[in-house]
């Protein structure tokens, strides 16, 4: 299984119903290609998992990185695992920048770092936990 990492600053802010609409979007054309992961969003940085068949999870980071909604994207990690992480997710979705964040069960303090490639760089494994 390929797995992909990376992040990327939203081009303006991003307001809850566009989340919901990259969302929704999202989780279609990554069902229809067989891609899982998840989507992180905070303070105007995203940070988003993907994996599947290389070809495919390339193929989706490239239209990222086409899309005028992001800018500076940049691969945290990439490689292969036995299997899925996010199996049973189509693309898993928070906003760590709302209230109700912290009061998720579960919630790290992983979650309060800012999702920034300069935070990620320090160590790139973090983003993998």
């Amino acid at each position: 299984m390929f797995f992909l990492v990376y992040v990327s600053v939203a081009q303006e802010n991003v307001s809850k119903e566009d989340l919901l609409d990259i969302l929704t979007k999202s989780r279609e054309a990554n069902a229809a290609a067989g891609i899982t992961g998840m989507l992180l969003y905070k303070d105007g940085h995203f940070m988003q998992a993907l994996e599947g068949e290389e070809t495919a999870v390339r193929d989706l980071y490239a239209r990222s990185s086409r899309d005028p909604r992001h800018l500076g994207l940049r691969t945290l990690v990439e490689g292969r695992r036995e299997r899925r992480s996010f199996g049973d997710w189509s693309m898993g979705f928070q906003d760590l920048s709302s209230p109700e964040a912290r009061a998720t069960p579960g919630y790290s303090e992983f979650m309060n770092m800012p999702l920034t490639a300069e935070e990620f760089s320090k160590n790139t494994g973090q983003c993998e936990r």
